[in-house]
This record gives structure tokens, C-alpha cells and sequence, in this order.
């Protein structure tokens, strides 16, 4: 009697648990699909425009016409603001905006001087890691591939990386959503322009 009493409690803790680790689960679940539809919404692609235009006309107003450090600087605003958009939220909008804040304050390196005596050609490093890595299976070979791709998630385990992409994913389709539509207006509108300037035959 008193064994069958105690495998009762005992089983009543084990689904008492399973409950909560049910929740849990489906908590951080609906709060990921949360972010995966407010990447899909309507309204966060407008606020995300708005954004854009305000910082490509910052990138437009600079002094630099260079068209490498141009096309840089669209990239990284775009970037930026996908990340403020992000509101911190994600590892990799963090670290997007931490880079952005390490690169602001960097000191601008020395230019080392070579010497003329010192002109052999230098041989390509092989490291061990990069041995080590080619015996890797594939499964862990991709996952170590798709931790490079988004931003802080190089020494992530597999859980975050694939939480984290799936994020980052879904933000780079909705940048890619805006930023089109935007060339589209661009495109339009000088089109546009260009036919009222021309002469009438």
C-alpha cells in the first residue's frame, strides 16, 4: 500500500513537470513565432522604410563620392537599422550594433614599415583547426557554417543557432522586401521625371 501510494506522488511530480516543461516550450515557441510574424507584418516593413530613407539620406548628405565606401555605407545603415528594428531582441542584432559602436571608437592603425631586405614571398598558413575541420561530419560542418553566416553565434550551440537564424532569416526577406520596393519607388519616380523633362516632339 505504502509502495503505491509513493509511485503515485511520484508520478504525479513527473507529470507536473512535464506540464511545465510543456509550457515552457510552447511559451518559447509562440514568443519565436511572434517575432517571425512581426518580421512578416505589414507595419514593421513601413517603420523599417521610413527608417532606411531617413539613413540613406545620411549616407547620400556624406562627403565621401567614392562608390565602394558608397555602396559600404548602404549596406551597414541597412544593417543598422534592421538591427534597431530588432530592438536588441537577438544575439545578432546586439552584435550588429555593438560592431557599429566598437568601430566608432577604434583607434586607426599605425602603418607598419617594412624593410627592404625582407621581400620572401610568405607561405600559406595551414592550421590545425582548419585540418580538424575537414574530418568533421557534415551535419556539424553546416552548423559551424551557419553560425558564421549570422552574427554572434560563431561559439553558439546548436539550439541558439538555429533560433537565431531562423530570426535573422526572417528580417534579412523583410529588408529585402523593403529595400526592393524602395528601388522600385526610386526607379519610378526618375522615370517619371525623366519623361516631364524631355522635350515635347
Amino acid at each position: 500500500m505504502a509502495s503505491s501510494v509513493l509511485s503515485n506522488s511520484d508520478r504525479m511530480r513527473e507529470s507536473s513537470r512535464k506540464q511545465k516543461k510543456k509550457k515552457n516550450h510552447g511559451n518559447r515557441d509562440r514568443h519565436q513565432n511572434q517575432n517571425l510574424i512581426n518580421w512578416k507584418s505589414q507595419a514593421q516593413k513601413e517603420i523599417y522604410s521610413s527608417k532606411l530613407v531617413r539613413a540613406l539620406n545620411q549616407v547620400r548628405l556624406s562627403p565621401s563620392n567614392e562608390a565602394p565606401r558608397r555602396g559600404r555605407a548602404v549596406r551597414e545603415a541597412a544593417d543598422r537599422i534592421l538591427a534597431v528594428a530588432a530592438k536588441g531582441r537577438t544575439r545578432w542584432s546586439r552584435a550588429i550594433l555593438t560592431n557599429r559602436l566598437k568601430l566608432k571608437f577604434r583607434k586607426p592603425k599605425k602603418q607598419r614599415v617594412s624593410t627592404a631586405g625582407n621581400n620572401r614571398p610568405k607561405k600559406p598558413r595551414v592550421s590545425v583547426f582548419r585540418l580538424k575541420g575537414k574530418t568533421l561530419p557534415a551535419v556539424q560542418r553546416k552548423v559551424r557554417v551557419l553560425g558564421r553566416l549570422v552574427p554572434s553565434c560563431r561559439k553558439e550551440p546548436l539550439p541558439v543557432i538555429l533560433e537565431e537564424a531562423t530570426d535573422y532569416i526572417a528580417a534579412l526577406e523583410m529588408q529585402v522586401r523593403a529595400m526592393s520596393a524602395l528601388a522600385e519607388l526610386l526607379s519610378a519616380s526618375t522615370s517619371v521625371a525623366g519623361s516631364s523633362s524631355a522635350p515635347p516632339r
